[in-house]
């Protein structure tokens, strides 16, 4: 009996992931190879393979405010943030 209730308890938390009712599976801001940079004074964002450097008019997120995941707390902030010419961050005017 125990047997059937542990199957029936992982059979839902399986399901609940599948589905995306739990919120596990989240969509990766970049792919496996690459990381995330923006764009400078400008809307804007791109990823770059890993062992290279961004394009000029591009630059890595500050550390510890790199978006790794689409919607999560840094992806929404940089929707309206951006780095000057300097390196400071600055608010974006409305699209």
């Amino acid at each position: 009996m125990a047997t059937t209730a542990l199957a029936a308890v992982s059979t839902a938390v399986a399901l609940t992931a599948l589905t995306g009712c739990g919120s596990l599976l989240k969509e990766a801001v970049c792919g496996g190879a690459e990381y995330p940079v923006l764009a400078v004074g400008d809307h804007g964002s791109a990823c770059v393979q890993d062992g290279e450097e961004p394009d000029e008019g591009w630059a890595r997120y500050p550390e510890g405010k790199v978006p790794r995941h689409v919607d999560d707390r840094w992806d929404v902030y940089w929707r309206t943030h951006t780095l000057d010419e300097n390196g400071d961050i600055i608010e974006l005017p409305a699209q």
